[in-house]
């Protein structure tokens, strides 16, 4: 596969798109007055990664995340236009000029994109015109918490089990996510992108078993999810940036109660043996994620980094390089 053929079949939780068959973005004549007399990508915010594999031919991938698209039609209910007024305000209305110049960058500075989830807010019949004006013929998005939520808190149920809401708006989604949410693959030059749905912090048993499924090949493996798998360091920081009363560190100590997604995980079955397992799969080089809305980096295992990119409604992206 040429580094900058489109890649058939992307991937389930997370898109592998690429950036040859990216749409034309705005970059020459673009209104700049917000940014006078500096350069266009200085609106972005980009880090950069690079994860060592031993390949012969290297490649980059822009890891965006948590876009939280929040259109709403003229026809479309009041619940929704109720929605699109507030969700707009609280995420600054500049979402879609994000994601815009977050593809721009891509497809001069990079090779591929990889999108971990929210990439709308909630469902709407605008927002769903928005993913398929971005990832057009053949892209995939990414499924996140949002993607599987009618209406946010405006009508979700409490006590619902994770896989039971998913399944009341799946088959919708799938007619515009044209692809597996549950577990699918992608080999890119030699690398095994695994994503995975775990919208909720938590895996099945089913997904578990395709993954290795996936690692029997025996390639290395970049896998991509929604919601990060918590190391004592990642508690840490989502604790202090969702919480703005909490004070300077006293102690090194993990609370693991004030994270409930920490908890998920590490109480659910399924999902505390699936990671203990990735913990020990040499095979596993990186994961990519998103959710948390801001951008952070920590070893998971011997020899896979996880990497946490920030919101891209607030410009945030990442290149990584592989070699």
């Amino acid at each position: 596969m040429k580094r900058r053929e489109f890649i058939a079949g992307a991937l389930g939780m997370g898109a592998v798109v690429a950036t040859s068959r990216l749409p034309a973005a705005g970059v020459e004549g673009e209104d700049l007055s917000a940014f006078a007399k500096r350069g266009f990508w200085e609106r972005l915010s980009i880090a950069f990664g690079t994860v060592e594999i031993g390949l012969e031919k290297p490649f980059s991938v822009l890891h965006i995340s948590d876009t939280h698209l929040t259109a709403a039609g003229e026809d479309e209910d009041l619940k929704k236009q109720a929605l699109c007024c507030k969700r707009t305000r609280g995420f600054g209305g500049r979402q879609e000029e994000a994601l815009r110049d977050s593809l721009a960058w891509a497809k001069r500075h990079c090779d591929y994109v990889v999108h971990t989830g929210d990439l709308i807010d909630w469902q709407s019949e605008a927002n769903f015109a928005l993913v398929k004006k971005y990832f057009g013929e053949g892209l995939t998005g990414c499924l996140g918490n949002h993607e599987f939520s009618p209406d946010m808190w405006l009508s979700e149920p409490k006590e619902t089990p994770a896989e039971s809401y998913k399944d009341l708006t799946r088959a919708r989604l799938a007619e515009v996510f044209p692809f597996d949410v549950s577990v699918q693959s992608t080999v890119v030059n030699g690398v095994n992108f695994v994503t995975m749905d775990d919208a909720y912090a938590t895996v099945t048993p089913a997904q578990g078993a395709r993954f290795a499924a996936e690692a029997k090949k025996g390639l290395p493996i970049v896998l991509c999810l929604h919601v990060p798998l918590f190391t004592d360091g990642l508690v840490r920081a989502q604790t202090h940036f969702w919480n703005w009363r909490r004070p300077k560190f006293r102690s090194a100590a993990v609370v693991h109660g004030e994270v409930p997604e920490c908890m998920r995980q590490r109480s659910d079955p399924t999902t505390r043996d699936f990671i203990a397992y990735l913990k020990e799969e040499p095979l596993l080089k990186a994961i990519l994620a998103g959710h948390l809305h801001f951008t952070a980096e920590e070893r998971f295992s011997p020899t896979a980094m996880q990497y946490v990119v920030g919101g891209n409604f607030m410009f945030h992206g990442r290149e990584v390089l592989f070699v």
